[in-house]
């Protein structure tokens, strides 16, 4: 299925730019498996050595968090957006 993956700013320098890459996948764990074949050096930003999100990165299935779904192994539907969120922090 085509699952279209946003790719933050900070991580675009793996895409040459592209903010938007669309891979073949029937979960958010294939998606990003097949963006990092794609584009190596995505697997180690987006998850620990264990395979598990990092906690400061946000990944939604559409509107949907995926910590609130099945994690990494959440379903996505053909033409479904995935997109990777880098979490914010800091100000006064």
């Amino acid at each position: 299925m085509a699952v279209t993956v946003r790719i933050p700013t900070t991580l675009r320098p793996l895409t040459t730019g592209q903010a938007e890459v669309e891979v073949e996948a029937s979960t958010v764990r294939e998606a990003l498996s097949a963006l990092d074949a794609a584009h190596p050096g995505f697997s180690e930003r987006i998850t620990d050595e264990s395979g598990i999100l990092r906690r400061f990165v946000n990944v939604f299935v559409d509107d949907e968090d995926v910590r609130f779904m099945d994690g990494l192994d959440s379903s996505v539907l053909d033409g479904a957006t995935v997109s990777i969120v880098p979490a914010v922090a800091g100000g006064r």
